[in-house]
């Protein structure tokens, strides 16, 4: 006899280790006197070895070489500045991680319910000043740092960005993950591990964007946590085989594995420490030898490659089917994987599965994770025998919905055949759902044929498709916009029928915040220091309530105060200003005023109207005279933003921001009073430089597209004065910090559709309704800033359709510039606006949105770690 082998076996790795204890804290024994039980070896042996956080300058110089010594395998002469970063950051992750574990031990212990926060991009930027500030120790780091011979602004500088998301809804997921550790909230985050993230933003020679890989994983990650015995299966293609009682079988096709990765998120000045868990996707079957001898080595990792694309790059460029098909694989591989580990956890509790939503919160952030609705329907249903009626009861008390967009074209819908054929049991599920959805709805407005085609999950066509918005309505307990503008725009519209099918109360608002951790008090210490030293209040203290920020309206008119507040800014300025000469061989004006415009590329926020703002500067200028040009306000204008790789027309926006900027910084006529930078690859590091060095922020969108934005919270909490329209979070900034205080320009929302109508059926020219942005166009296509005909399907969107209304606000856009102008030449008067636009930004931070959804969505309660 011999050992034999499933020869389908050769080439699979062997099944990982069940995992048996919760990961969210291990769970002691205990025995009739209910005393707990050790669990092995000796008790004051192991407690003695048990290390807490290292909070004196010795036992953090220890910890730093230690890592230096065993982790890097390196001593004090051949250890570099990245070095030195590696070690801080392992010796900073130990501290996290003991914190880490006592979270977790204490709450598994008191049983919470738990809320999961489900996004696809987490942006969260640098993490080893954000962890040192939030556990206290940057002063006892510089220290110990120092005296290695290393300095700390350097060793930080080392650090890449996570490339984890690209925009506003990323950086809001941080946000709350971070605000939800602060506050003490039992909250996971649940995500993706890109290995290359979204791309890396390069300019090409003629002002083109160019998309690179960006490799931030090539480094070690030292503040990840592998997790390889956490590893869940997760199935595509293959036949569901339907069965009695709503129940089916789903087999064959492709199976992957899901690998966890845990990022521990501290919280400020508490042990509470939560968790981002990230799935990285692996091949369920390894190598395949038989192929590789064969010589069909590409057979050979085909496997490999497939189930390794999924967790590739951030939004895959969608633009063909196999592009769709990657999303709508990512989209269900992380929930799934996410689903699975959080019915674990809950499992491990011992609760009836019919408890599941008094135990289980989950935040969808926007459409991306709708898929977990009928993942859960099905894991419910197949998995756990509960009936169909049951198991959507479950469903519906469990998720909650966060909409970011009331833009038609931007609301989530996926080929039907794409889904059947990726995904058929949920194809299944959700026809299921539509059905008995409609057939409710049919009930309550017998006969209303419109509006059960408005309502249903499936769009009817060729092909047909699913509406993930009216799904992700339809399975969650609560929906919620992000702004009070944006949740009324979400009542009336788009979301009007199932309104007045469930009643207003389901839908609500929680107006976007930002976290003051990193958005001042780590982006902008100077300012930070002078607050504190002003309110005479800790750090601590104002920085977990912003709201005590209104005491420096008291000092608003103080000239010693204001001097104080203008240095702040101006040393800021000098910081961007520093970061442009090293990165491009520039000097910047730092006298001038600094306009800055950092957003995502995408033509409702309307960079477009920007540049051409900049354009009819210039030409203004240019036909000045030199005495007449003495008396203009000098003007620095920053754009920074990302455009989606498939999105021709944001593209051909950075090239023509590029190419004006080579013109207008080189006009000796012009260039002391009007320069323009596109600073590339914007990043939340950027932003950090970006943000507390401007005087005045571009937030222009058309009115009622923008949900809400942040980087508008983030601009004026740093004492920048915000021009915008009356759109998304502005309205409510405005309402705080006083509208003399705000630039508002253009046309209000309820115009927006009317004036579409007359662009498309009673249209006017450019020249007749706003001669002089026709100039600007005009300057554009005769070549002034490069051949002209190469932006001609930019300038035609703004003669033929305009869609985004950018003839409509032009004059009003030029009105509000020369308002600035005017305002930013009384020193005194914008130094107070600036002072009280900070004083009054209580509101947006963003402890007061999580604790909004902790007692108003998720019913979970604070437990503070002892």
């Amino acid at each position: 006899m011999t050992s034999t082998i499933d020869p389908k076996t050769i080439g699979q790795p062997k099944r990982q280790r069940r995992h048996v204890r919760t990961l969210t804290g291990y769970q002691p024994d205990k025995d009739a006197s209910g005393k707990e039980i050790w669990p092995r070896g000796d008790e004051k042996t192991w407690k003695e070895g048990i290390r807490g956080v290292d909070s004196d300058v010795p036992s953090i110089t220890k910890s730093i070489v230690n890592h230096v010594q065993t982790s890097l395998a390196r001593q004090a002469y051949n250890v570099d500045n990245v070095g030195a970063y590696q070690a801080v950051a392992l010796s900073v992750r130990d501290d996290l991680i003991a914190n880490w574990n006592e979270t977790q031990l204490y709450t598994t212990n008191k049983t919470p319910k738990r809320a999961y926060y489900l996004s696809l991009e987490f942006l969260m930027g640098r993490t080893l000043d954000n962890a040192l500030l939030n556990l206290g120790l940057k002063q006892k780091y510089n220290e110990g740092v120092e005296k290695l011979g290393f300095n700390l602004e350097d060793i930080v500088d080392c650090e890449r960005d996570a490339a984890l998301g690209n925009g506003g809804l990323g950086r809001l997921a941080a946000c709350y993950l971070d605000s939800s550790a602060t506050q003490e909230l039992p909250v996971w985050g649940y995500g993706l591990r890109y290995k290359y993230g979204i791309f890396q933003q390069l300019i090409a020679p003629d002002g083109s964007q160019l998309e690179a890989p960006d490799p931030w994983l090539n480094n070690q990650n030292p503040w990840e946590l592998p997790r390889l015995d956490v590893t869940i299966e997760v199935r595509f293609y293959g036949h569901a085989e339907r069965l009695d009682k709503g129940k089916a079988i789903w087999s064959g096709g492709q199976e992957v594995l899901a690998v966890a990765y845990d990022v521990m998120i501290p919280g400020y000045h508490t042990k509470n420490t939560n968790n981002l868990r990230l799935w990285e996707s692996k091949p369920k079957r390894g190598f395949d030898l038989d192929s590789f001898n064969a010589g069909d080595y590409d057979r050979a990792v085909a496997s490999s490659t497939s189930a390794e694309n999924i967790t590739s790059v951030l939004y895959p460029n969608d633009n063909t089917y196999i592009g769709k098909e990657l999303r709508l694989k990512q989209q269900y591989f992380w929930t799934a994987a996410s689903l699975s580990d959080i019915m674990r956890r809950f499992k491990n509790t011992g609760k009836n599965i019919s408890e599941f939503p008094d135990f289980v919160a989950i935040q969808l952030n926007d459409t991306h994770p709708t898929l977990a609705v009928p993942e859960l329907m099905r894991l419910l249903v197949d998995e756990e025998d509960v009936p169909w009626d049951k198991a959507w009861k479950i469903v519906t008390n469990t998720f909650f919905f966060t909409n970011h967009t009331v833009l038609p074209e931007a609301l989530e819908k996926w080929p039907v055949p794409l889904m059947q054929n990726l995904l058929p049991r949920h194809m299944q599920i959700i026809f299921d759902i539509n059905l008995q959805f409609l057939q409710s709805v049919e009930r309550k407005f017998p006969g209303d044929r419109d509006r059960l085609a408005r309502m249903s999950i499936i769009q009817e066509g060729t092909p047909q498709y699913v509406r993930m918005a009216n799904l992700a309505c339809i399975g969650s307990r609560k929906v919620n916009g992000v702004a009070e503008l944006h949740s009324e725009l979400v009542r009336t519209t788009i979301m009007k029928d199932f309104v007045d099918y469930y009643g207003v109360s389901k839908f609500q608002n929680v107006t976007n915040g930002i976290t003051p951790r990193r958005w001042l008090d780590q982006c902008n210490p100077l300012l930070s220091d002078l607050i504190t030293e002003t309110l005479k209040i800790k750090k601590e203290v104002w920085l977990r309530d912003l709201y005590k920020l209104e005491g420096l309206l008291k000092f608003a008119d103080d000239p010693t105060f204001q001097k104080k507040w203008a240095a702040v800014k101006q040393s800021n300025k000098e910081r961007l200003a520093h970061h442009v000469e090293t990165q491009f061989g520039i000097k910047v004006n730092t006298s001038a005023m600094f306009d800055v415009q950092v957003k995502r590329l995408h033509e409702y926020k309307r960079q477009t109207l920007n540049i051409l703002g900049v354009v009819h500067r210039y030409l203004t200028l240019k036909a000045m005279s030199p005495a007449e040009r003495k008396k203009v306000n000098p003007r620095v204008v920053f754009f920074a933003g990302k455009a989606a790789p498939g999105y021709y027309i944001a593209k051909l926006t950075i090239k023509l921001i590029v190419n004006v900027a080579r013109v207008i910084n080189e006009d000796p006529d012009t260039k002391e009073y009007l320069s323009m930078f596109f600073l590339p690859d914007y990043s939340v590091s950027l932003a950090e430089i970006l943000i507390p060095a401007s005087e005045v922020s571009q937030h222009i969108s058309t009115a009622g597209t923008e949900a809400s934005g942040t980087s508008n919270m983030k601009f004026c909490l740093n004492g920048g004065l915000l021009l915008g329209t009356v759109d998304g979070a502005n309205i409510e900034i405005a309402e705080e910090v006083g509208e003399s205080n705000v630039f508002f320009f253009g046309h209000l929302t309820p115009a927006v559709e009317e004036l579409r109508y007359k662009h498309t059926y009673h249209p006017v020219p450019v020249e007749e309704k706003c001669p002089p942005l026709a100039k600007v166009l005009n300057e554009i296509s005769s070549g002034r800033f490069g051949d002209g005909s190469v932006y001609e399907p930019l300038l035609n969107t703004i003669r033929q359709v305009d869609y985004y209304l950018v003839t409509e606000d032009f004059d009003s856009y030029i009105r509000a510039l020369e308002m600035v102008d005017t305002a930013y030449q009384d020193r005194n008067g914008w130094i107070k606006k600036s002072i009280c636009t900070t004083a009054k930004m209580g509101k947006f931070s963003s402890d007061r949105a999580i604790m909004n959804y902790a007692e108003e969505y998720w019913n979970i309660e604070q437990i503070k770690v002892p």
